[in-house]
């Protein structure tokens, strides 16, 4: 187990910078087991056969405390890869005109992270009340204007169940493949089937967008070629948020961040001295570094901090209202034994900026977005990954100078525009943006705002 040499920040405590997408494993955010666990099996019991292929939903489930927009349609359940895998998903129309709005997919990182985190904590048409108990109203919900697709993944996250066979980006983007056939060929949903579509993700999102985005791509050319049967996915956008893509150029960025950023230094000038002096050392003057380490891909690293409490803890009441909705498991934030499966084939260290790099170059309008509040994932390290892609737009974007991004008048980030990629880092913000205000901003109104840009095929504006 490799860890970077600042662990004297496991005793730091910063609001915002961490939310529980990554794992606290013997103190070490983002740690793995000493030992592999036991084998995969089912997360609980499965007492019968599911009908493989098949989407099982409760619709319209108790609106008044989910979707408190009237009239606006919710539906929610599992689409069955197999006869030992569901899949959760919950899906909301878009407030206004579902029918030709645009279709966004949401995915928690992790890896092993229910995305329901990011419906009740982020962005969803309701969000969580300080006290855990209840959901208010949110105005800035990213269902505004887009139909948006929540879903639980891999199989085992959150409301998930059944067997735990997944264990890189690669296998997790297949199922989601799969349920999206699954998904369209419903007859209750098949009208979005050529809808636009977009992929949103963060965290451990850095390697599940550009990776599911690029097996979508693969798999429409495949459907164009007559070599596979399916449904084509009409992607359009993709968007990451305070994402892990590139470990081997990140992860300096939290020597940096800790030494200098917006708001204090996190630990002594001694404490970064020794992380530089690890980061750097080679096997030719002693022990390999850090660096040389991550380079021959021999662990996991990742620095270590404490968790903070905010946003609320969602899990008593989504095990309150699941059955009412229609799951089948008690819910769980984050499944450990997924986690596991991650870190025990090496994916955390696979860097995923070649396929985001493809999918780039592809046409996807695309848009990195980070919190410059975040620690875990901070904006030094994005930034770097950001400029070391090596796409059509790139010349382009190192010409560009940061603007202010502004909201309503108010400041509240800085941005750059390069063809149809676009960077913005948002002041104040931890490692889940939307669940921010910042200056006399609501909560999630800088993400409303650069959300329903993206998605309306445009570059970030201030406003």
């Amino acid at each position: 187990m490799l860890i970077i040499a600042f662990v004297a920040l496991a005793t730091l405590s910063l609001p915002g910078a961490l939310a529980a997408q990554i794992s606290v494993v013997d103190g070490v955010v983002g740690g793995v087991p000493k030992a592999n666990l036991a084998p995969a099996r089912p997360n609980v019991p499965m007492t019968s056969p599911t009908a493989p292929g098949k989407l099982r939903a409760v619709e319209n489930s108790g609106a008044h405390h989910r979707e408190m927009t009237p009239g606006v349609y919710q539906a929610s359940g599992y689409g069955d890869l197999t006869a030992m895998e569901s899949m959760w998903f919950w899906f909301f129309a878009a407030r206004s005109n579902p029918s030709t709005a645009p279709l966004a997919l949401w995915f928690n990182g992790g890896p092993g992270s229910s995305s329901m985190i990011g419906l009740f904590q982020e962005h969803g048409p309701c969000r969580i009340t300080n006290d855990s108990s209840s959901v208010t109203l949110n105005p800035y919900s990213w269902n505004n204007n887009a139909n948006v697709l929540y879903i639980d993944q891999p199989v085992g996250a959150g409301f998930s169940h059944g067997t735990l066979n997944v264990g890189t980006s690669q296998e997790a983007a297949s199922d989601v493949w799969k349920f999206m056939q699954i998904f369209f060929s419903d007859p209750r949903f098949a009208k979005y089937a050529t809808n636009d579509l977009a992929i949103w993700t963060e965290s451990y999102g850095g390697h599940y967008g550009p990776t599911f985005a690029a097996y979508i791509l693969s798999q429409n050319s495949a459907i164009a070629a007559g070599t596979i049967s399916g449904i084509r996915l009409n992607l359009k956008v993709l968007g990451i948020g305070d994402g892990l893509t590139d470990p081997l150029v990140q992860y300096p960025g939290y020597i940096v961040y800790a030494a200098s950023n917006p708001y204090h230094p996190l630990v002594s000038s001694s404490v970064i001295s020794r992380a530089n002096t690890s980061w750097t050392r080679t096997s030719a003057t002693g022990n390999a570094g850090c660096k040389e380490q991550l380079e021959i891909m021999t662990s996991v690293a990742a620095a270590s901090i404490a968790s903070h409490p905010y946003p609320p803890d969602v899990t008593t009441y989504l095990n309150t209202i699941g059955k009412s909705v229609g799951a089948e498991s008690t819910w769980q934030e984050t499944n450990f034994q997924i986690y596991a499966n991650f870190a025990n084939t090496g994916d955390w260290m696979r860097n995923s900026r070649p396929d985001l790099e493809t999918v780039i170059n592809a046409g996807v309008r695309t848009i990195i977005f980070d919190g410059d509040a975040d620690y875990i994932l901070n904006y030094v390290g994005v930034e770097a990954m950001v400029d070391a892609l090596d796409t059509k737009f790139a010349s382009l974007y190192k010409q560009q100078t940061f603007k202010a991004y502004t909201v309503a008048g108010q400041a509240t980030g800085q941005y750059k525009n390069a063809g149809t990629f676009s960077y913005v880092r948002i002041y104040g913000a931890g490692h889940e943006v939307p669940a921010y205000k910042f200056g006399n901003l609501a909560y999630g109104q800088a993400a409303a705002q650069m959300f329903t840009q993206i998605m309306s095929n445009q570059p970030l504006t201030p406003t």
